[in-house]
Order: structure tokens, then C-alpha cells, then sequence
């Protein structure tokens, strides 16, 4: 079967998407970041609900939140902050707490970060409040009356973001490790009390010289999860 050139651009968007763990000081053109969002806006959701909004933090914006933030971090007890719902299961089982132990360990080995170094890991896991410096910040929020359906629609419009921004030579990385900070986003942000965080982003151009951005998570093949029901 021949390859169309399309199929290749698209297929590459997707497979070239990975967790951007450092960026250049490199100002993204706020054309590109509507561009960006005018494309995933098109993502599919149930009965057109389009449950998605996002807040675009740069500048000062951008480093006050993060400032905020880093400072709950690391502060003792991090001051009581804790996630309005679970991302995770509480209770891990195989093979997906493998595969999470794994791609921990991996990055904090190309970062010489040993089982032992607490401080290390947290400093590395505080980077993620900076967004890992890059110069575009997202937030992204969703209505307290919306279930889980739309959730699914959220997460179909986070990949449009992230593929459109590969589209664009720019990287991403989507973070979960904002939603224990929820309050202080929401005060940061002037949040009405409808609206619960989802999760954060990343965006920026990729600093290809750090050793964290050569980390490439491993998938698992398509017999591990995909069953063919023939006749």
C-alpha cells in the first residue's frame, strides 16, 4: 500500500508527540496559539458540548502562577493541597504501575537521579510548575455539571492541541501535576466556582540539548491490546 504524503504528515504529527521536559526561551507567536486552538476546537464531543476552556498564561502571568505554586511546593506539608479527583487508581495493579515505575525511573536516570536523591526528585518534579520554562503556560478547565462523557471530549481535544502543535514545530507537555495546586490556580486565575481544573499544559519549542527530551516512553504492541474478532 503506497503511503500518501498526507498520511505521513499526520502520522508523524501523532508519533513525534512526546512530553517536552525542557524548552527554549523562544517566544511562541500568539497566531500560532489560536491557530492551534482554532484546529482542536474542531475535536469531536458528545452532542456538540464542546465542554473545553482554556486559560493561556505568558509573561508575568505566567510566572506568577509559577511562582505561586513552586512556593506551595516546597513549603513543609505542602500546605494541605490536595487533587479534586483521582487521575490515578488508588490501587495500582499490573501492568500499569510497571509501566509508571518504569518511565519514572528512566527519566530520573538520564538526569543521574538515584533512588535516594528525595531532593532531587523533587526539584525535578517542581520543574513541572515552571512549565519546565516554557513561554506558554495553559490551563485548561472543564464545568462542575459535565460527567464523565465529557471528559472523553476533553481528552480528544488535548491530543488535537498537542498534534496541531507538532504541526506547527512546536512541542508539548501535559501535566496532571497541577490539579494538587487547584486553589491556587483558581484564586491566580479569578476561577468562578463552576469551574474545575483538568489539567495544565506545556507549549513551547523544544530544548533539544537537555538530556530529559531524548526520553522515549516504550508502547506496548498492538497484540498486548488490540483483539481482531473475525468471522
Amino acid at each position: 500500500m503506497t503511503t500518501s504524503i498526507t498520511q505521513q504528515v499526520v502520522d508523524d504529527a501523532i508519533t513525534s508527540r512526546r512530553s517536552i521536559r525542557a524548552f527554549l526561551p523562544k517566544l511562541v507567536a500568539r497566531e500560532d496559539i489560536q491557530k492551534i486552538l482554532e484546529v482542536a476546537a474542531r475535536s469531536p464531543s458528545g452532542s456538540n458540548t464542546q465542554p473545553w476552556k482554556v486559560y493561556v498564561l505568558t509573561g508575568a502571568k505566567l510566572h506568577a502562577l509559577s511562582h505561586a505554586i513552586l512556593a506551595a511546593h516546597n513549603s513543609e506539608g505542602q500546605g494541605g493541597h490536595e487533587q479534586e479527583y483521582n487521575y490515578y487508581p488508588v490501587e495500582w495493579v499490573t501492568p500499569y504501575l510497571e509501566r509508571r515505575r518504569k518511565v519514572g525511573w528512566d527519566l530520573y536516570a538520564l538526569l543521574g537521579l538515584g533512588r535516594e536523591n528525595k531532593a532531587g526528585m523533587h526539584a525535578q518534579h517542581g520543574r513541572n510548575y515552571a512549565f519546565f520554562n516554557a513561554p506558554v503556560g495553559l490551563i485548561f478547565t472543564i464545568d462542575r455539571v459535565m460527567e464523565q462523557g465529557s471528559w472523553l471530549d476533553y481528552g480528544m481535544f488535548l491530543q488535537s492541541i498537542m498534534v496541531a502543535a507538532r504541526g506547527r514545530g512546536l512541542d508539548t507537555c501535559p501535566q496532571a501535576a497541577f490539579t494538587q495546586f487547584h486553589k491556587i490556580i483558581a484564586d491566580h486565575l479569578q476561577l468562578p466556582a463552576n469551574e474545575m481544573l483538568v489539567c495544565g499544559m506545556s507549549l513551547g519549542y523544544a530544548d533539544h540539548s537537555k538530556v530529559e527530551n531524548t526520553l522515549v516512553t516504550e508502547r506496548a504492541a498492538l497484540a498486548d491490546f488490540v483483539h481482531f474478532l473475525d468471522e
